[in-house]
């Protein structure tokens, strides 16, 4: 018993941060302004404005988490072949942009894009003509793959590392090339990781209004925008919440894959 009263300030910040938040989502998200039972909140991502940044915020989701896991397997794929652990110097190096804040991730990547930034600076100096990089669809997606990659990295190399060695030598003794081995031993016994930084990547990056706000100059409205514009400009909660609402059965679907293809926990990043 007195093991478990241990467990008592977990179970207080998960009523207090957690539980108690997705409660007033959810009576917001079903009740109109005077308290009313509604699913209109909810009915409104159908709206043709509401509905065109929720699927341009799924492409552009698709696309970001399709290029991290491009870029993310032979990266873990290497850090794992040379023997590294998860303390090494390399890892840390590759992590440690993650304690710095996101907020200033972003804007560095702002200076970098703009008209007048270092990338058309340096084409300028080498007398190429200036590139429109900023306030683009494609500015959105480098902001997010740059921010959302090491949440592939890691769950990919965290499985790659309890693959035994002795499993690739046996498929290479047996004849399998590099190819074959890949298709057969590396990606079937690294799914959960797949799953687990597939959906680390994409549940934020389809959720994310700060990147398409700094990178796209809020010309680009994706549906997190759309639900923070509800709450800060607007000060409508009730359809703010509805919107919510319709992205967390995302979230749901997510959880569910990872339950699924992740039953031990392999794939967790940390």
């Amino acid at each position: 018993m007195s093991k478990k009263l241990l467990a008592g300030p977990y179970l207080l910040w998960m009523a207090g941060f957690i539980i108690i938040p997705l409660a007033l989502i959810v009576y917001y998200g079903v009740t109109d302004k005077s308290g009313a039972f509604t699913l209109a909140n909810i009915m409104s991502m159908a709206t043709p404005e509401h509905r065109k940044a929720l699927w341009l915020s799924l492409e552009l989701s698709f696309i970001s988490t399709v290029i991290c896991l491009i870029l993310a397997y032979p990266l873990a794929m290497i850090l794992r072949n040379r023997g590294m652990g998860q303390g090494s110097f390399i890892v840390f190096i590759f992590i440690l942009p993650m304690w710095m804040n996101f907020l200033l991730r972003t804007l560095a990547w702002q200076t970098l894009l703009e008209k007048s930034g270092v990338i058309n600076g340096i084409l300028t100096a080498l007398h190429l003509p200036r590139q429109n990089l900023i306030n683009t669809p494609s500015a959105i997606v480098l902001g997010m793959v740059y921010n959302f990659l090491p949440f592939m990295v890691l769950p990919i190399y965290n499985v790659l590392c309890k693959i035994e060695d002795n499993t690739i030598n046996a498929a290479r003794d047996l004849g399998a090339n590099f190819f074959q081995t890949l298709i057969w031993i590396w990606l079937p016994l690294s799914v959960p990781g797949i799953i687990s930084g597939i959906t680390m990547v994409f549940v934020p990056a389809l959720t994310t209004f700060v990147i398409s706000n700094l990178l796209g100059g809020s010309k680009i409205l994706l549906i997190g925008n759309v639900i923070e514009q509800e709450f800060t400009k607007s000060s409508n909660w009730n359809l703010g919440s509805g919107l919510s609402l319709v992205l967390m059965l995302f979230i749901l679907l997510s959880m569910a894959l990872i339950a699924k293809y992740d039953k031990n926990g392999e794939g967790s990043a940390f």
